[in-house]
C-alpha cells in the first residue's frame, strides 16, 4: 500500500478499533497463482499474538480453508470511514484556485498466517462470541440457544472455522493531514453540512487526525 508518511497510522489500538467497528473485511489470498477475495465478518482477539488474531468462518464448500499452506500469505482488509472531499470546501481555492477533488478514507491491512479451526467446541465458541458481538444492539439479542440443537449441530458440519494470526498491521488514515489548517476546518464544515453517517464519521476522523488544528 502506497504510504506517504503523513497518512501512516502505526498505533495498534487505533487500528484494532477500526477493525472492531467495521468487522466486515476482505480476505485476500492466493491460490494456484491467482488472487481470491472473500468478504467475511471477523472477530478480533487482541490478546492473542503481538498484533492480535482474527477469527472467522467460511462455508465448507469455500476452498479458502484448504489453502493455508500457500506460499503467499493472506491478508484481511478493513475499510473505515470514507468520503469525497470537494475543493469548494477549501478557503485556499478562493485565493489561488490550486485545489482539486480528493477522497478521504481510513483502512487497515492485516497480514498473517492462516490456520484451520475445525473442532466443534472452538467453532461453537467462535460462533457464540461473534453472535453476541453482532446482536449486542438488538432489543432482544438472538442467541444460538434460540435455535433447535439439532439444527445448530447440522449447521456446524457445513462450516469451517479459521484463524488469521496477524504478523503485520498497516494503517492508512487519509484525513486531510496534508492541507492547511484553514482547509482542514473547511473540509470538516463541508462534511458536516452533507450530514450523512459516512461524512460525519469522516469529519470526526479529520478532527482526530489533526488535534492541534482543532484545539486552537
Amino acid at each position: 500500500m502506497y504510504m506517504p508518511p503523513h497518512f501512516e497510522e502505526t498505533r495498534v489500538e487505533v487500528m484494532h478499533r477500526l477493525i472492531e467497528e467495521h468487522p466486515l473485511g476482505m480476505l485476500v489470498s492466493a491460490a494456484g497463482g491467482q488472487l481470491e477475495v472473500n468478504h467475511l465478518p471477523f472477530l478480533l482477539d487482541p490478546t492473542r499474538g503481538r498484533f492480535g488474531t482474527l477469527l472467522f468462518h467460511v462455508a465448507r464448500g469455500n476452498p479458502v480453508w484448504t489453502q493455508c499452506d500457500e506460499p503467499i500469505a493472506p491478508m484481511a482488509v478493513f475499510q473505515g470511514p470514507q468520503a469525497y472531499i470537494s475543493p469548494n470546501w477549501y478557503p485556499s481555492k478562493g485565493e489561488h484556485h490550486q485545489a482539486v477533488p480528493t477522497y478521504n478514507y481510513a483502512v487497515v491491512h492485516a497480514h498473517g498466517r492462516l490456520r484451520v479451526m475445525d473442532d466443534e467446541k472452538p467453532l461453537r465458541s467462535l460462533l457464540a462470541r461473534l453472535t453476541r458481538k453482532m446482536e449486542a444492539d438488538q432489543p432482544k439479542p438472538w442467541r444460538m440457544g434460540d435455535a433447535p440443537p439439532e439444527f445448530i449441530a447440522d449447521m456446524l458440519t457445513k462450516i469451517v472455522g479459521l484463524e488469521l494470526e496477524i504478523t503485520r498491521l498497516s494503517g492508512k488514515w487519509k484525513a486531510s493531514q496534508n492541507r492547511s489548517d484553514a482547509d482542514k476546518i473547511g473540509a470538516v464544515a463541508g462534511l458536516r453540512e452533507v450530514g450523512t453517517h459516512e461524512t460525519i464519521a469522516m469529519a470526526d476522523t479529520v478532527v482526530a487526525a489533526s488535534p492541534a488544528t482543532f484545539s486552537k
